[in-house]
């Protein structure tokens, strides 16, 4: 999950990194109020979770309460990329005398976590990365040894950080690092990181991205779901524990682990062009648990989706048999009655795949087509969303 900045910020000042004073904002209003306790010249900035906000007019200099409100209510509504602005963050404005970048991330590719430091920050670090790379240093960071006041120096060296404010900006490091770790985020970046006239480090402006699989002990992040951001369906679908992402198609999927559940929608999308540019409505993986609770709570999420013209349900039988999902489809059609009112395609493989299809084809159910392969079902399911378009 991808915080707001305003949200990150908080974050940091939790764990003991240095922020300016501020606090967010939803109306003009509120925004004045928030300037007003500052008591400073005060910089009014979109919260959207993407970039280039200043280019897109989202970040504003007010020199009064009165300026900040105005400014923010030429900011609140904007559209930046898609994204609409609800909230703005009303903070002390900084004077800068040098600009760094720090970040701490998940290495995927290599399975470890990464430290990133430059003395060069303000700019978009992927630029900086494919323009001068050695001026970004990458240095990789044990887990179990962690990152303490010896680690930070290293890093921040490699990153050329000037001699005379680097122990003070080891110290932030050490708290970004505690953020990352107890929080449970496989993202936490500084940028910019800045030194202001009395050499004082201070975090300007943070992104931070926390692990969802850890909302389990992170009971606090519940706080920081922005339900008037999050689509209904995904959250919905989390309600119920279900691997769900929302697409923008009409063919609903329904499939038993990611790979294959990737697999449909490439088919579909294909199998799509031949009817009218049909595509997938979803990923939903109901991994090895194709019960009938499960099914049914898979079936309810997408046959609300009123982009959705048919389903696809794509199961290979494993330790999960084909029969014990045929069951599960029959039993979740009768337990959601007259909601399930579009027609299901099922392709059934792998272990009782014989029983299974029996089972379906005793009974006998309006809505469902049971197709030998992947191919011919994808192309079925395309055709019977391109027909109920």
């Amino acid at each position: 999950m991808d915080l707001y900045e305003y949200q990150a910020r908080d974050l940091f000042a939790a764990h003991g990194v240095p922020v300016l004073p501020g606090s967010v904002a939803s109306t003009p209003e509120e925004a004045k109020t928030a300037a007003e306790q500052i008591g400073t010249q005060v910089v009014v900035k979109a919260q959207v979770k993407v970039g280039g906000r200043g280019k897109a007019g989202g970040v504003k200099l007010a020199q009064t309460p009165d300026e900040a409100k105005e400014k923010a209510e030429a900011i609140l509504g904007l559209d930046i990329k898609g994204h609409i602005t609800r909230r703005v963050l009303v903070a002390e404005a900084s004077d800068i005398a040098s600009e760094y970048y720090f970040s701490f991330l998940l290495d995927r590719a290599n399975r470890t976590f990464l430290a990133m430091a430059s003395s060069e920050g303000g700019m978009e670090i992927e630029q900086l990365a494919v323009e001068r790379p050695d001026a970004l240093a990458k240095i990789p960071v044990d887990a179990i040894a962690g990152v303490d006041k010896a680690k930070a120096l290293e890093i921040l060296k490699a990153g050329n950080f000037p001699a005379d404010i680097i122990d003070e900006a080891a110290d932030v490091v050490v708290k970004l690092w505690e953020t990352f770790v107890s929080e449970d985020a496989t993202l936490v970046e500084v940028n910019p990181l800045v030194r202001d006239p009395q050499d004082k480090i201070i975090a300007l402006d943070g992104k931070v991205t926390l692990d969802e699989n850890a909302d389990f002990r992170q009971p606090g992040h519940e706080a920081l779901v922005d339900k008037d951001a999050e689509n209904p369906l995904e959250a919905k679908a989390k309600a119920k524990n279900l691997n769900y992402v929302k697409l923008d198609g009409q063919v609903g999927i329904i499939g038993n682990g990611a790979g294959l559940v990737m697999s449909t929608l490439d088919v579909v999308a294909y199998a799509g062009e031949k009817h009218g540019g049909v595509k997938p409505a979803n990923f939903l993986d109901i991994g090895g648990g194709a019960s009938a609770e499960v099914m049914a709570a898979g079936l309810d999420v997408i046959l609300n989706d009123t982009d959705v013209k048919s389903v696809f349900v794509n199961v290979f039988g494993g330790i999960t048999a084909c029969d014990a999902v045929a069951n599960g489809i029959v039993e979740a059609l009768k337990i959601l009655g007259d909601e399930a009112a579009k027609p299901l395609v099922v392709r059934l493989d792998g272990n009782n795949v014989v029983e299974g299809r029996q089972i379906l084809a005793d009974a006998n159910h309006p809505l469902v087509t049971v197709v030998d392969t992947m191919d011919n079902a994808a192309d079925k399911a395309a055709e019977l969303a391109a027909a109920g378009a």
